[in-house]
């Protein structure tokens, strides 16, 4: 019941953004070149998917988006769980990452692009320095915060530091590292379409770009729709993935919080 309420709630909700859109179409008496109907922009959805240009667009969206967010993940989860250890280390570190951390990747793209020239590389570190921050600091923060039972009964039977970090830190502070990871998925993407725009031939980003410069709006429109379907796929997946985490380290977590 709960589940149908919802897909309730989100067609009426779909149906009041499409009659208020062709409202202002109607009241404002756009041209379509400017502002195109739903029904224009359903069109070209239709469009793309069926002559395949989505398809082609997405999947090197996708594999940008994997290299440069996993490579991110997997790096400052690392780097997180020992600089969290090491707290004379971190508090070195700290106040440099404090200054780059509040500047958009998109300020590194003239480095980017002239670095590593035009093509999938540039959109990939892109994505990596969008994602890399809040990644560390929720995994730098989430060890910082463990009870130190845990680590004290891990002296007493003493476990070595490899199966310390992975057997216990790492399940013990996921929960919080898994805020982290949400903020970095929305950035990544965020970025990743933007990292198109700048220094790309392909994917959906670049599709926005291409159908701006050819006066395209409808298909401008379609890209921005798929671009947000996409992202909220995304976010159930790690949230699907959190749950998997949950249901096998969940006792030590609950114990850690």
């Amino acid at each position: 019941m709960i589940k149908m309420k919802n897909l309730k709630n989100v067609l009426i909700g779909f149906t009041l953004l499409i009659v208020i859109w062709q409202l202002i179409i109607i009241v404002g008496n756009y041209e379509e070149a400017l502002l195109p109907s739903p029904l224009k922009v359903g069109e070209a959805v239709l469009s793309i998917i069926l002559n395949g240009t989505f398809f082609v667009h997405l999947q090197v969206s996708f594999m940008r988006f994997f290299i440069g967010y996993l490579s991110s993940v997997v790096i400052a989860v690392i780097l997180g769980l020992i600089l969290g250890r090491l707290a004379r280390l971190w508090a070195i570190i700290d106040p440099i990452v404090q200054v780059i951390r509040p500047v958009s990747p998109i300020a590194w793209s003239p480095f980017i692009v002239l670095w590593f020239g035009i093509g999938d590389i540039p959109a990939i570190v892109i994505i990596f320095i969008a994602s890399f921050f809040p990644v560390l600091l929720s995994t730098v923060s989430a060890v910082r915060k463990i009870d130190k039972t845990y680590l004290r009964v891990a002296q007493n039977f003493e476990i070595k530091q490899p199966q310390l970090m992975w057997k216990i830190i790492f399940p013990a502070s996921f929960s919080y590292i898994a805020n982290g990871l949400h903020i970095a998925l929305g950035a990544a993407w965020i970025f990743l379409v933007a990292g198109e725009m700048v220094g790309a031939q392909s994917g959906l980003g670049f599709l926005i770009v291409d159908a701006r410069n050819s006066l395209r709006l409808d298909i401008v429109i379609a890209g921005i729709i798929f671009i947000g379907i996409c992202g909220l796929i995304l976010d159930k997946g790690i949230k699907l993935f959190e749950r998997w985490v949950e249901k096998h380290w969940g006792g030590l977590e609950s114990s850690a919080n």
